[in-house]
């Protein structure tokens, strides 16, 4: 494993899917703390994608497809169907159009795999649309931070659609966020993500759930570590956010949350300077985001994929993951921060907010899941 960014399984490998189906699904799961879950939409293998649409959810499965549904769950339609293995990041626009995005397949350095890496736009009735293909974009737009020898890697992970035709993707394997125009499939580099230095934490095993060594370094040395941009999304007052996952060693508290201003291009990302120019920190202190959700009166939704870290989890530690709801500050800068279902998520994947302000979740990213109501 290399000590920048990993291959979470999370994010590009399916493989260790036996290794999560045996824990406790978010309804079986402890905890209350003021909130709770309603499944709206159950029987779902490997949910992730959650997006709506007036009264609506849109939501995506391990398979590839695509579905759209009533509030109360009752199935509308397929909207498409792109290529499976982990189910897409999508959203929806305002008009209603729904984009789905794949990330990475295959083994790295091996051939492309048709349809990964891609940006499709859902046709109810036809075959997905073909926009960009975001891994050959990335062939010529080396990450310059890059920490495993590999700047061209791409693992598109998260979508935004923008209110003027065009979508954000957020690459983790990049580490970038690209701004994608639909009509024409041009790419263009919005903001590159700096890696910061972090210490390898406590606790971490020294074998892996097979029993072969895991040979991490001592605990407390320290590591660059790669951004690994996961998410993305739009805040009520315009602005574009982003946050990491964080690579190797995975360090609990070191996953940023970064405001960017709209328009921006080539801007960087600088945990050493993040008050400055066009890309500037919003919040700091998670662990392993995978979401993030726009919603009313500048509060952002944080999905953490496990507490503890992905790393914790791939090694067998545990699956809990959470759901934050981080409210504004002062000075452009994040304020409170609220955990919402405490103890009850499973490796949740993705979130949404309604128009009127209702906030879904799905969970878990890996076998049987559900699409979530936080009440």
């Amino acid at each position: 494993m290399g000590v920048g960014k990993a291959r979470l399984a999370a994010v590009s490998a399916v493989a260790l899917v036996g290794s999560v189906l045996a824990v406790a699904t978010p309804a079986e799961a402890t905890g209350g703390h003021g909130s709770s879950l309603k499944p709206v939409i159950t029987n779902l293998d490997s949910p992730r994608g959650v997006a709506t649409h007036g009264g609506k959810i849109i939501y995506s499965v391990g398979d590839g497809s695509v579905y759209e549904a009533w509030k109360n769950g009752k199935v509308i339609r397929k909207l498409g169907q792109v290529p499976g293995g982990f189910a897409p990041a999508i959203d929806t626009d305002k008009w209603g159009t729904t984009y789905a995005l794949t990330g990475a397949a295959g083994e790295p350095g091996s051939p492309p795999v048709p349809g990964a890496a891609t940006l499709f736009k859902l046709v109810p009735g036809k075959a997905p649309v073909k926009i960009a293909d975001i891994a050959k974009y990335q062939m010529k737009d080396p990450d310059p931070y890059d920490q495993e020898n590999n700047p061209t890697d791409s693992n598109p992970f998260g979508v935004a659609a923008l209110n003027d035709g065009t979508v954000l993707v957020s690459d983790a394997a990049g580490n970038d966020l690209l701004r994608v125009w639909v009509k024409s499939g041009h790419i263009k580099t919005v903001a590159r993500l700096k890696p910061r230095v972090v210490k390898v934490p406590p606790g971490l095993p020294t074998t892996d759930p097979e029993g072969n060594p895991t040979n991490f370094p001592p605990a407390g040395t320290p590591i660059t570590s790669e951004a690994v941009a996961t998410s993305v999304t739009v805040g009520s007052d315009g602005y574009w956010y982003v946050g990491e996952l964080r690579g190797f060693p995975a360090t609990p508290g070191k996953s940023q949350i970064w405001r960017i201003k709209p328009g921006s291009y080539n801007a960087t990302c600088d945990p050493y300077k993040p008050n400055r120019g066009h890309c500037q920190r919003y919040a700091d202190g998670y662990t392993s985001i995978v979401d993030l959700a726009g919603g009313p009166r500048g509060t952002l939704a944080v999905v953490e994929l496990a507490k503890a870290s992905w790393l914790q989890w791939e090694l067998g530690g545990s699956p809990v993951g959470a759901l934050f709801l981080q409210f504004p500050g002062k000075y452009h800068k994040a304020g409170f921060r609220k955990e919402l279902a405490k103890n009850q998520l499973i490796l949740p994947g993705g979130t949404a907010f309604s128009r009127w302000g209702d906030l879904y979740v799905s969970s878990p990213l890996f076998g049987p899941g559900a699409i979530y109501k936080v009440k």
